[in-house]
This record gives structure tokens, C-alpha cells and sequence, in this order.
């Protein structure tokens, strides 16, 4: 598995870090899905769980659509996979494909990199429509950290399931 990930700063401004952090977190996703096929990209972990690479993939463009679209532009946006604000029929890949996931993804990973870059400061106010209440860009920003962070172990963990390949 070729590493192309570009490592956040050791030394930059806020916004700059967060950014760097995401992005890498982004490419971390990314990278534990290279080089599969559909089949091995919708691999279970285990018989009764329905976590798949895939699965992650879906669910990833549609967390960066409800915190950043939702919050930001349109609280009303559908979701991409669910019309009920259910994050776990992203999990549902059969029949799903790369293609499909990833184009999806990397729309959504685009359009919440716009929000951000055209955002005058990390302190842009938006409704959390779930919660009912305003959450900073900072806050979102963070909580994409930890949300990519999270799901990178459970890619991590499948991807060693399906080729042996571990690491990073």
C-alpha cells in the first residue's frame, strides 16, 4: 500500500492545522481502500456486522454532508443514502459499488473543503439541526477529526481482514 499522505505541520496556525489534520485523516480512508475491488471493498468484519470498507465510505460523505451542508448551508439537504437521517443505511452495500461510494464521498469531501476555505474565521456559527443548537466551524472541524479518526481503526481492522496489509 503506497503512503501518498501529506502529514500535518508540527508548527502552523489553528486553521491550518485543523485543515491538514482532516485532510490527512481523509487520505487515510482513502488509502485503506486502495487497490480493492467492490467484493473486497464490501468484505464484513465479522457475520453479523454489516461494517465494510465501503460501508465507511458511504457513511463518511454522509457525515461530511450533515456537518457541513446541514449545518452550514441547508438543514434540510437529504441525505445521500437515507431519506430519514438514518447514517446506518450507508452500511447497507449490497449492490453498492466503489465508483458510486467514492464519487459520493469525494463530492461531499469537496464541498465541505468550500465551506471551510470560504468560511472567514473557524468562529462561522451554524444550526446543528439534530441538536437544536449552534456549533462553531471549530467544533465541526474537530468533530471530523475524531469521526475520521474512529472509523480509520475500524478501516485499519478490515483492511487487515481482507489482504493482511496493516499499518499507517
Amino acid at each position: 500500500m503506497n503512503d501518498d499522505r501529506i502529514g500535518p505541520p508540527h508548527h502552523a496556525p489553528e486553521r491550518e492545522t485543523l485543515r491538514a489534520f482532516l485532510d490527512y485523516h481523509r487520505a487515510t480512508l482513502a488509502m485503506k481502500c486502495a487497490g480493492l475491488g467492490d467484493e473486497e471493498l464490501r468484505r464484513r468484519s465479522m457475520p453479523t456486522s454489516t461494517l465494510t470498507l465501503l460501508g465507511l465510505v458511504r457513511h463518511m460523505a454522509e457525515v461530511e454532508r450533515t456537518w457541513f451542508r446541514r449545518v452550514f448551508e441547508d438543514h434540510d439537504i437529504p441525505m445521500v443514502w437515507s431519506d430519514e437521517i438514518d447514517f446506518q443505511a450507508a452500511y447497507d452495500t449490497e449492490g453498492a459499488t466503489r465508483s458510486e461510494a467514492f464519487a459520493a464521498w469525494e463530492a461531499e469531501v469537496e464541498h465541505s473543503r468550500r465551506v471551510e476555505r470560504e468560511a472567514a474565521s473557524l468562529d462561522l456559527s451554524g444550526l446543528q439541526p439534530r441538536w437544536g443548537e449552534e456549533v462553531s466551524l471549530r467544533m465541526v472541524m474537530l468533530h471530523m477529526i475524531l469521526e475520521y479518526g474512529r472509523h480509520n481503526g475500524h478501516a485499519d481492522l478490515l483492511r487487515e481482514g481482507i489482504d493482511g496489509t496493516v499499518g499507517a
